[in-house]
């Protein structure tokens, strides 16, 4: 899989860029806060919908512009796919595949395969369950759209769920028809929980057959790492787990249970490193799992994702750099960093250099 062109208007810091990357490596270059990231941003909308930051789209839209556009073509398989995403600030956003109108985001999901990577990926293992949970989902609803619809539908009747919570705690009265609706609410989200929750053990079985050889590597043989997925339910039906906990989410007003409160742990030589791991034990599990996300995505689709790496390798040691480098130099990748320094330049083959400046791209290769 490539992007072939990514065009932008009106993105960000962008008035007008159009690009055509290199099929293999590209490097943007310059100063901190001149809008390199934002590039990466916009390839990531394409496969997404979403910013990977959580920004809202009409703050993607350049300052004193009413709306933007992205235009990316990529190709897969040989077949080119046009991707148009127009974002508006007092509307919901536009987007089009080969010029046709999708009414659902969840269309798009499975065109585009991206691994994203930014030093913030480093602190996953540490950072709170809640982005273990985004990791997993995001793969998996770019790998399996019934994945996605599951997933949206479970999110869905959480909600619903909760505000019926809400409704009952105010009228104070648990015993009325209206707590009887509960049941049927509690046979929705159990039957769509139980499909993620098994969506969830295959992937993480596919993750530990990928990431134990990759970390050994990247340990010089030295550490054993298994990813562990902890289910909320802790394995008891989660049917039987609602029931249990009805009095509970009741007094709380909110759904104590359920795949929304999953989590996933990473166990070195038998330490939870996620409590007793040091910052480079860390560090190192959080490469090893995005190296595993990479081939995991070849697996499932016999196809290369395309990568994002956004100032990563200022973070790693030479030795994992090299490592990350080494693993990457078959698939299209979009890199950024500060300066293309000699480490890179002599290490590692760049197909294209551009250099970013205050909203403007110029090639220097």
């Amino acid at each position: 899989m490539k992007i072939r062109s990514l065009k932008l208007k009106d993105f960000r810091n962008y008035e007008l860029l159009k690009l055509e990357p290199s099929g293999s490596t590209n490097l943007f270059s310059g100063n901190y806060a001149q809008g390199k990231p934002n590039i990466l941003e916009a390839v990531y909308m394409c496969g997404t919908t979403k910013s990977h930051r959580g920004t809202r789209d009409r703050d993607m839209i350049r300052f004193g512009q009413e709306e933007s556009h992205i235009e990316a073509v990529v190709e897969k398989r040989g077949i080119p796919y046009q991707i148009d995403i127009h974002l508006k600030k007092n509307s919901p956003k536009g987007i089009a595949v080969n010029k046709m109108p999708i009414r659902k985001a969840s269309e798009l999901f499975g065109i585009v395969n991206i691994v994203f990577f930014s030093p913030e990926d480093l602190n996953i293992i540490k950072n709170g369950p809640s982005e273990r949970r985004r990791f997993i989902d995001l793969e998996l609803s770019q790998l399996d759209k019934v994945y996605l619809s599951n997933l949206s539908n479970y999110n869905r009747i959480v909600n619903q769920r909760n505000h019926l919570l809400k409704d009952l705690a105010r009228q104070e009265a648990a015993g009325s028809s209206l707590a009887e609706t509960l049941d049927i609410w509690d046979m929705q989200l159990a039957g769509y929980g139980e499909k993620i929750i098994k969506a969830r053990k295959k992937f993480v079985i596919q993750v530990n057959d990928i990431i134990s050889d990759i970390h050994r590597r990247l340990t010089g043989g030295q550490e054993n790492i298994e990813v562990k997925y902890e289910p909320d339910t802790k394995g008891q039906p989660l049917q039987e787990a609602l029931r249990r906990g009805r009095e509970r989410d009741l007094r709380m007003r909110s759904t104590g249970c359920g795949p929304h409160r999953d989590d996933i742990c990473f166990m070195t030589n038998g330490i939870d490193i996620r409590k007793f791991g040091s910052q480079g034990q860390q560090r190192t599990a959080a490469l090893s799992l995005k190296l595993s996300e990479i081939e995991l995505v070849r697996l499932v689709t016999k196809d290369t994702p395309i990568l994002l790496l956004d100032d990563v390798l200022s973070e790693l040691d030479k030795y994992r750099q090299n490592y990350l480098l080494d693993n990457i130099h078959d698939i299209q990748a979009l890199i950024t960093c500060t300066g293309v320094d000699e480490f890179v330049n002599h290490r590692f083959a760049i197909n294209k250099v551009f250099h970013v400046h205050q909203g403007h791209v110029t090639m220097e290769n």
